[in-house]
This record gives structure tokens, C-alpha cells and sequence, in this order.
């Protein structure tokens, strides 16, 4: 967590919300990330997504099964998503986030628009690869 709060401070350094984030593969550290949203332009630039796309880079593969992800504040729900498909084995956080699920700019979501061709179309995928 110590490396963490230091990649914490160089996002600060950088003008962006002071977050840091190391994914820990083996013992080792395999990715690193700050937060980057502003200087990257990127919505997705938080220091969790930054480290694991590191992390992912190093290893050659998407999959992180049986990291540890160490980050400086409690994660976000599309941080936690992506740690789910990485395969994340263990999250550990410091700050709790108080502003957690408080959804300042609520979107509107429709669903069900050509749902028959999009769902064939990932089922014949998955079919094709079993």
C-alpha cells in the first residue's frame, strides 16, 4: 500500500484526483497505475484499469488470476467489473469511498433493441468455440 499512496502522489503531482494502484502477481509487482483521466483524456484512466492494463501488458494475457490489486481508495463499480473479468483473486483498498453508488449523472439505458441478432450472434460465437 506504501507504493500505492506514492503513485497516489505523482496523480497529484499531475493535477488529476490522487489515487494509486499496483496489481501484485506471484509476489511481484506486474502493473502500476495512477489516475490519468484528464491528462489521457479517458473517462476509464482510473489508476485500477491503469494498473491492470499494465499488468496485463507484462503477462501477455487479460486474465490476472490470482492477483492481488492493491489501490489507495475503495474501487468504483466499473474498477470492481473489470477486476471481475481480469480475474482479480483479491482487492485490498485504504480509503473508504463515501460517494460510492451516488450517481451524479444518472444515464438512461434502453435494452432489448434487436435483441433476437444480437444475442445469435454471440451464441454462434461461443457455439463455433466449444
Amino acid at each position: 500500500m506504501q507504493r500505492a499512496l506514492a503513485l497516489a502522489k505523482r496523480a497529484q503531482d499531475e493535477g488529476e484526483v490522487p489515487i494509486g494502484a499496483l496489481v501484485v502477481l506471484d509476489n511481484e509487482i506486474a502493473g502500476e497505475g495512477w489516475n490519468r483521466p484528464i491528462a489521457a483524456r479517458d473517462p476509464t484512466a482510473h489508476a485500477e484499469i491503469q494498473a491492470m492494463r499494465a499488468a496485463a501488458a507484462k503477462v501477455g494475457n487479460y486474465r490476472l488470476t490470482g492477483a492481488t490489486l492493491y489501490v489507495t481508495l475503495e474501487p468504483c463499480d466499473m474498477c470492481v467489473g473489470a477486476m471481475f473479468h481480469a480475474r482479480i483473486a483479491r482487492t485490498v483498498y485504504g480509503a473508504k469511498d463515501p460517494k460510492k453508488l451516488v450517481l451524479k449523472n444518472p444515464v438512461a439505458i434502453e435494452g432489448g433493441v434487436l435483441a433476437g441478432e444480437c444475442g445469435a450472434i454471440l451464441s454462434q460465437f461461443f457455439a463455433a468455440r466449444r
